[in-house]
């Protein structure tokens, strides 16, 4: 997976460019220290090169598939996700905690002249709280890397099980790591998940041809039909 320059550009921050199809670059400003929101992970580049492949694309309209959808993401860091979705045309809200927002509120900013038709605001959201502000219903809920943090699996599940509709498609990328506890934390998340959702695995030859990883997975998540 090739890796994209990075810039330093202050002792505070410093810039992963991330180029798009079609040639233009979302410039995700990361800080230099800081918990695991404060830096582009790997499986939020492959799940942003995800939404731009030429499947979501109608040829005969050049419109994305996203175009004017609204889109959700939870723990969304940097929010290159949410970014890329928005530059796509979609109507993007990011998520995460209120530590986060000032680094959310700087990428949306720096990035403004690529939306076009789509648009980006950044809320805090807290797994596990009320989610009514974040109604109705998400088209698409987007999320990567947010399985890691044991006391987290029980308020992402009942938050994912309040948010998403019958409609809803949650799409959800994450590294698959074998250290420490990570295994049981995975497992634990996905027999929860698995009693409401069901999934289906977006195969390799689905994903972008070069920014994907036998360790990082795709999942399109839907409700189960009571």
């Amino acid at each position: 997976m090739a890796v994209s320059p990075v810039e330093q550009i202050s002792t505070s921050h410093f810039v992963r460019e991330i180029e798009k199809n079609d040639g233009s670059v979302l410039k995700i400003y990361q800080y230099s220290t800081g918990d695991v929101g404060c830096v582009v992970w790997d499986a939020a580049i492959v799940l942003s090169k995800y939404l731009e492949t030429e499947q979501f694309r109608h040829f005969r309209c050049d419109v994305s598939t996203w175009s004017s959808k609204h889109m959700l993401e939870l723990g969304a860091g940097t929010g290159v996700v949410g970014l890329m979705a928005a530059s796509l045309g979609a109507n993007v809200t990011v998520t995460d905690l209120e530590d986060l927002q000032p680094l959310l509120e700087l990428n949306i900013r720096e990035n403004q002249g690529l939306f076009g038709t789509g648009s980006i605001t950044a809320k805090v959201l807290k797994w596990g709280e009320n989610v009514t502000e974040f109604l109705p219903h998400p088209d698409y809920i987007l999320m990567a890397d947010c399985i890691y943090y044991e006391q987290s699996v029980v308020p992402l599940v009942e938050t994912l099980k309040l948010l998403a509709g019958p409609e809803t498609c949650v799409i959800c990328c994450y590294e698959k790591r074998t250290m420490g506890v990570n295994p049981e934390v995975e497992k634990r998340f996905f027999d929860l998940l698995m009693q409401d959702f069901e999934a289906e695995e977006v195969p390799a030859e689905r994903q972008d041809p070069e920014f994907n990883s036998p360790d990082i997975h795709i999942l399109h998540l839907r409700r189960r039909h009571s």
